[in-house]
């Protein structure tokens, strides 16, 4: 049965939802999908090299400039906009072929429905964070347009499948939940812990980053502890709280690679997931995976996939996080309780068995 997934997510350079099709695609021999040139890590390493991808910086090395000169970045940053404006053609091509069984899209941009000739295609709802927090109302719209006229819908977690069926309760017997995988290497042993807890990802609105900082910061002074966060460097407005708060020589941000992770993980006392809402969280994986304790925001799908493999509080209660947060930071016994179940709560989520899965999804539609 060949599947075809589309260029949408690999305009992003990483990220939970391309790293999600990239499995997919790694665990599907037959699988077919309409990029050729992009500049997402995954689909760039070594493991897609049959299929000669080519990084958009490659590519425009390559054909449109070989010499270095004043304002060449601004040039390269302009091809990347009218690339991505053309990407959709390759998909078009792709499905006039109709050389496929089943379509996947892997955004929610509905441009294809009018080439799909018939074939059934299966829509992935990841979270309803654009219903409940964001005004952008092309995706919103894009999004419920897709839902209702999708052969079958996976949901990430029951809590994404319960907020899909709230919007649109027509499309409740065609929902299948299938939980994501997670991608480091599963420690066995403890390694040395530092005085640190982490936070890593996006920090913007939803994800509660400020209330956060405002909870830890008397613990980082009180305990000799650092926070470390990954992902783009400060802005603005939280540098200036991170001053107003005095913890500037607490607090530091790193850009890592995937490896780099994995290590910062196993050696933090902690990591902290203070989200307000969250469709799934891989985070939550790699913590456990890298037998790092997990504090997290009781909302949404946190507690399904941390189960009683974590400490949570109310992320809308300061004095809550900063307490919760305190009582794993100072106690061993709890950490490695914490570690101990956590290895076995990880246990329950692989990337192959999600491909598994979703391919016994599509199997319904096999003709």
């Amino acid at each position: 049965m060949k599947i075809l997934y589309d260029h949408q997510i690999f305009e992003q350079k990483f990220g939970g939802i391309s790293r999600y099709f990239t499995e997919l695609i790694k665990y599907n021999s037959t699988a077919e999908f309409s990029v050729r040139y992009t500049d997402n890590v995954y689909l760039l390493s070594n493991k897609f090299k049959k299929y000669n991808i080519i990084s958009n910086k490659e590519h425009y090395d390559r054909f449109l400039i070989r010499y270095n000169f004043k304002g060449k970045g601004r040039l390269f940053k302009y091809y990347n906009k009218i690339f991505s404006r053309n990407q959709p053609k390759l998909s078009i091509k792709y499905l006039k072929k109709s050389d496929f069984d089943l379509f996947h899209p892997t955004y929610y941009d509905p441009y294809f429905l009018n080439y799909l000739k018939g074939k059934p295609f299966i829509l992935t709802v990841y979270d309803m964070i654009h219903e409940l927090y964001s005004d952008d109302e092309k995706t919103v719209m894009n999004k419920k347009r897709l839902i209702l006229t999708a052969n079958n819908i996976i949901a990430i977690s029951e809590n994404t499948k319960n907020d899909v069926i709230k919007y649109f309760p027509e499309v409740k017997n065609k929902i299948t939940v299938v939980y994501l995988g997670f991608s480091f290497q599963q420690l066995e042993e403890n390694i040395s812990k530092k005085n640190y807890i982490l936070f890593t990802g996006m920090r913007a609105g939803y994800k509660n980053f400020n209330a956060f900082l405002q909870a830890v910061a008397p613990l980082l002074i009180k305990h000799n502890f650092n926070l470390i966060c990954t992902g783009y460097p400060f802005n603005d407005e939280e540098n200036i709280l991170i001053n107003n708060l005095q913890i500037k020589e607490k607090i530091s941000c790193v850009f890592t690679s995937e490896g780099q992770m994995s290590e910062l993980y196993s050696k933090a006392t902690a990591f902290v997931f203070p989200s307000l809402y969250e469709g799934f969280g891989i985070p939550i994986l790699e913590a456990f995976a890298s037998n790092c304790p997990a504090i997290l925001s009781s909302t949404s799908s946190l507690p399904e996939i941390g189960g009683d493999a974590a400490v949570y509080f109310d992320p809308y209660s300061i004095d809550d996080m900063r307490n919760k947060i305190e009582s794993v930071i100072i106690s061993a016994t709890l950490q490695n309780e914490l570690i101990k179940k956590g290895r076995e709560q990880v246990k329950g989520f692989s990337w192959e068995k999600c491909a598994k899965e979703t391919m016994e999804v599509y199997k319904k539609f096999k003709r």
